[in-house]
């Protein structure tokens, strides 16, 4: 029975499953003009620790994205992968939501 032990613990293993603690972000697309890269401008609300006041704080996040899909104004998720340039480790994942054309 032990002819080959080693295959029942290949059949048994998982498929490869994406990381777990993966850091996702929602913001606007502020710049489409570089190839397979997008400028995402991420907002977040803070306190502000001596009055109290609700501040807006934003960061811009540098995005790579295959395909020119996504205009200025979009609303997209982005996932933080491996760096794939100096300023460039996030991908986009999905579009949440089209900008409204004026």
């Amino acid at each position: 029975m032990s002819s080959n032990p080693q295959q029942p613990s290949e059949q048994a293993a998982p498929p490869a499953a994406p990381a777990k603690n993966q850091r996702k972000l929602v913001g606007r697309v502020t710049s489409n003009k570089m190839k397979k890269t997008l400028v995402v401008r991420v907002e977040r609300r803070v306190r502000d620790p001596m009055m109290g006041k609700t501040i807006t704080r934003s960061k811009k996040y540098h995005a790579h994205v295959e395909s020119g899909e996504f205009g200025e104004g979009d609303l997209v998720e982005i996932a933080e992968c491996r760096p794939m340039s100096r300023t460039k480790s996030w991908r986009v994942t999905r579009l949440v939501e089209k900008s409204k054309a004026v």
